[in-house]
């Protein structure tokens, strides 16, 4: 993948070059000078500088080109709002508070401090409209675009203390978030005609900005949690007492409850895909997918051997999709991509570490 940088995750800078209080045009109201300390029932006082009121972050949908995927139970606003309270705490920023005056207005520009795919443009303008919908953001890139080391690629202009408050939360989502967009790109170009996934080993909180961050880079979402998809794993298997056993569990389950969803086992070797096949030959399954769990085998010289994951590949013939998982990395995903396999899955917390699986 030339240009891309695959040691560390391209890193951004908020730079405010131009700061003035006059303006050419009559300047809109101030904000109101917030007090240090604000009452625990203050709607707003997860951010001392924003407007007062509740508000649903939005982003321009030119810029949101990858749309983020959904949760039952939360959204990106809950995750927003968590950020910026972490930051600001029950005073805001004092620092602020103490050294910019409350009319002051600033530029402030994004510039690309590593090769790389930019990811949380969207995120970062729903930050930015959370803490001040006053503040005028503009970019001259979309998430998912290629960006240079040097590029300037958005500015925000509005009151100094908002940008201020707004622009590290927006940074840190932005930094993370483009450091697995541009790996998973790197990933997804080598396994190629096979797709890249991620699983549940996500940032605790983070799972909806990593999964997005993911579809930005070119991968594919694996089920959001343990709820969307049925997943027959090594240990629901031992207490099942075989494979056989889950798989007849998982179906008369799903018929009990009148439920309706993906369902995937693993199997960790030749002889389970066989007993899975034979199962699924004599009864009527909900299975969709069948992981080949470890079947690429890594070899003393650096290399890794697909033999077993091919044969798996070859004994399901199509019957079901398949997902490759274990010794994944970008030096090895591309073999992998070639064995047939419909999927290559990787858990994000090391995605920012090529070199393990």
């Amino acid at each position: 993948m030339s240009g891309i940088s695959t040691s560390s995750p391209p890193l951004f800078r908020s730079l405010a070059p131009k700061i003035s209080t006059s303006f050419p045009s009559p300047p809109s109201p101030p904000l109101p000078s917030l007090p240090l300390s604000l009452p625990k029932t203050h709607s707003r006082r997860i951010v001392a500088m924003a407007m007062s009121g509740t508000r649903i972050p939005t982003a321009s949908l030119e810029y949101m080109v990858v749309k983020p995927p959904s949760h039952p139970t939360y959204d990106l606003k809950s995750v927003i709002g968590l950020a910026l309270s972490e930051d600001a705490g029950d005073r805001g920023d004092v620092t602020c508070l103490a050294t910019v005056p409350v009319d002051m207005k600033a530029e402030a520009h994004f510039i690309a401090k590593e090769d790389g795919i930019i990811a949380g443009i969207s995120l970062a303008e729903m930050i930015f409209n959370e803490v001040d919908l006053s503040l005028k953001v503009e970019w001259s890139q979309k998430d998912g675009n290629y960006v240079h080391k040097g590029m300037q690629f958005g500015k925000v202009y509005g009151y100094a203390r908002s940008i201020i408050v707004a622009e590290r939360v927006a940074l840190n989502f932005m930094q993370r978030m483009s450091g697995i967009a541009t790996l998973t790109k790197a990933m997804a170009d080598a396994a190629h005609p096979a797709c890249i996934l991620e699983t549940r080993k996500t940032a605790p909180g983070l799972r909806l900005v990593d999964k997005w961050a993911v579809l930005i880079g070119g991968g594919k979402n694996h089920r959001m949690g343990l709820f969307d998809m049925v997943m027959i794993k090594d240990n629901h298997i031992s207490i099942a007492g075989g494979v056989t056993n889950a798989m007849k569990s998982v179906d008369q389950f799903l018929e009990e409850k009148n439920l309706q969803m993906p369902v995937e086992v693993e199997t960790r070797t030749l002889e389970e895909v066989k007993e899975v096949l034979q199962y699924a030959a004599q009864n009527k399954t909900s299975l969709t997918r069948i992981m080949l769990d470890n079947m690429v085998v890594p070899l003393p010289n650096g290399d890794v051997d697909v033999t077993m994951l091919k044969d798996a590949v070859t004994l399901i013939n199509g019957r079901f999709e398949t997902e490759a998982s274990g010794n994944v990395t970008l030096e090895t995903v591309n073999k992998i991509g070639q064995t047939g396999v419909t999927y290559i899955s990787r858990w994000i917390f090391f995605w920012l570490d090529p070199s393990h699986s």
